[in-house]
This record gives structure tokens, C-alpha cells and sequence, in this order.
């Protein structure tokens, strides 16, 4: 019997064209990171991978530029530099630090210390998780690369998007504080000059600054320096970042006199911390 004709791919719309080639695109950057610029990315690649038409895909951008611009917009509005960080997992280690400290949430020393230990443990742990992270990478990327950019549309558009993003990320970094200062019963200092999102700003400059050195020396990712920052019941080892957010949190939280402490607060915590 004569071989079956080869079966045709189905024509797609200009629009599902794009968006199959655009996320096939978005896989090979989650895959292997980004670089300043996009010359790495190869249509021809990407066409494979997203199983389209030759035609469509040049006929929709007659030109290589015109595709790594769009694909620009969608890394911009895609960017998430917090989703490095599980913020179960994180639950999961402050619930390991209170559980070590039983009687500790009764005092206000032993809250301050609560407070002291659980920022030494979680800047460490997100350091980690965000130096390894592609996605962290590729938002730095995405960072220079916009600084490369020319005046004009792509630039504004590649800025508003990253804007955005960043804005997200500051408010998530800003909940997470205010979940555990306000639990173990501390408030933004009055005279501080602002709240929990200046101090999110300042903790995500921080953040960011070392992941960039530590991406040429990783020495910093491990380095620890015994010390005190807070005035803790006792020292320990601490991480740089460690210090960093040890610095933020003495500057600006202090505990909240209009705060009752009893067993059910205590009680509250623990199950707060304790997750699902």
C-alpha cells in the first residue's frame, strides 16, 4: 500500500501563533535563564518548540527584532522574583524556630528573641533559595537589559512592566513582615519614617545587592559572622543578610505596648506558624 500522505498542521489564527510562540519562548528562558539581551533565543528554536508555522511566525514578525521585543513585554509582565521563595516552607521554618522556644513568647525579651531568630533563619534561607534561583536571574537580566534599551515605546513599556512587578514583589516582602512582627506583638516605630513597605523596599535593596556580589562570590552566600546585632539574650552566627534584616527590624519595630500577651495569643501564634 503507498505511504499515507503526511498529515497537515492544522493553520492557527495570527493570535494563537503568537501566543504558542511567545510561551514556547518563556520555557526556553525558564529553562536556561536570560541573558543581557535576547541574541541567545533562536527563532527557528523557538518555532520547533512551539510547533507552528514557519510562515505564520514571520509573516507575524517579518523580523527577529520585532519578536524578541514582544517576547521582552511578556518576560516584563511575567517577572515574579518572589515566587524564588516558597512562603509555605518559610511558614514551615518560623514554626520550627517558635517550636524550639516554648516559654519564650511569655516575655517581652523572649519575644524579642523569637523575633531576632526568626530573621537570622529566614533571611538565610530565602538568600539561598533566590541565588539559586533562574527566575531571579532572569529578572536581573530582564533589569540591565532594560537599561540597554533605547527611548521609545518597548523601553516604556518594558519599564512600566517591571514596575509593576517589583511593586508586587515589595508588597509580598511587606505582608511577610507585618504577619510575623505583628504575631509576636511588635509595630513600625513611630518616629521611624514609615511602615512596613519602607521597610519591604529597604529588606528587597538589600536583598537584591547581595544576590548580585554573591553571583561572582558565593563565598558571601556562606559566610557567617558571629554577633549580636539586636541585643538578643545570647549571639549566634549570622548570614550577611542576616544582618542586614537584623539592622532593618531594630531601626524600625519596636514591640507595641497596646499588645496583651496570654495563653491564647500564644496559642493563636503557634497555630499561625504551624501551617496547614
Amino acid at each position: 500500500m503507498p505511504e499515507s500522505a503526511p498529515r497537515r498542521r492544522p493553520r492557527l489564527s495570527d493570535q494563537e501563533t503568537r501566543r504558542r510562540m511567545l510561551d514556547a519562548a518563556l520555557a526556553l528562558v525558564e529553562q536556561d535563564g536570560l541573558t543581557v539581551g535576547l541574541d541567545h533565543i533562536s527563532v527557528e528554536d523557538v518555532i520547533q518548540r512551539a510547533g507552528v508555522s514557519r510562515t505564520a511566525v514571520y509573516r507575524r514578525w517579518p523580523y527577529k527584532d520585532l519578536f524578541h521585543a514582544d517576547l521582552l513585554r511578556e518576560l516584563a509582565r511575567g517577572a515574579a522574583p518572589a515566587s524564588a521563595v516558597d512562603e509555605e516552607a518559610t511558614r514551615r521554618l518560623l514554626g520550627s524556630v517558635l517550636d524550639g522556644r516554648a516559654a519564650e513568647p511569655a516575655t517581652p525579651q523572649g519575644r524579642h528573641d523569637l523575633l531576632t531568630e526568626m530573621l537570622r533563619v529566614s533571611a538565610a534561607d530565602d538568600f539561598e533559595a533566590i541565588h539559586r534561583s533562574a527566575g531571579w536571574r532572569t529578572y536581573l537580566a530582564l533589569q540591565a537589559t532594560f537599561l540597554s534599551l533605547p527611548d521609545g515605546e518597548l523601553r516604556a513599556d518594558v519599564g512600566e512592566a517591571l514596575r509593576l512587578s517589583e511593586s508586587r514583589f515589595v508588597d509580598r516582602v511587606a505582608r511577610g513582615w507585618e504577619l510575623v512582627a505583628t504575631a509576636l506583638g511588635y509595630r513600625p516605630r513611630p518616629e521611624a519614617g514609615g511602615g512596613f513597605p519602607l521597610i519591604a523596599t529597604l529588606a528587597c535593596a538589600s536583598m537584591r545587592g547581595l544576590v548580585l556580589m554573591a553571583l561572582p562570590d558565593p563565598e558571601l552566600l556562606t559566610r557567617r559572622v558571629p554577633a549580636n546585632p539586636t541585643g538578643a539574650s545570647t549571639p549566634a552566627d549570622w548570614s550577611l543578610i542576616g544582618l542586614a534584616a537584623a539592622g532593618i527590624g531594630v531601626t524600625f519595630l519596636e514591640l507595641d505596648p497596646g499588645v496583651t500577651w496570654d495563653d491564647e495569643r500564644t496559642a493563636a501564634v503557634r497555630a499561625l506558624f504551624a501551617g496547614p
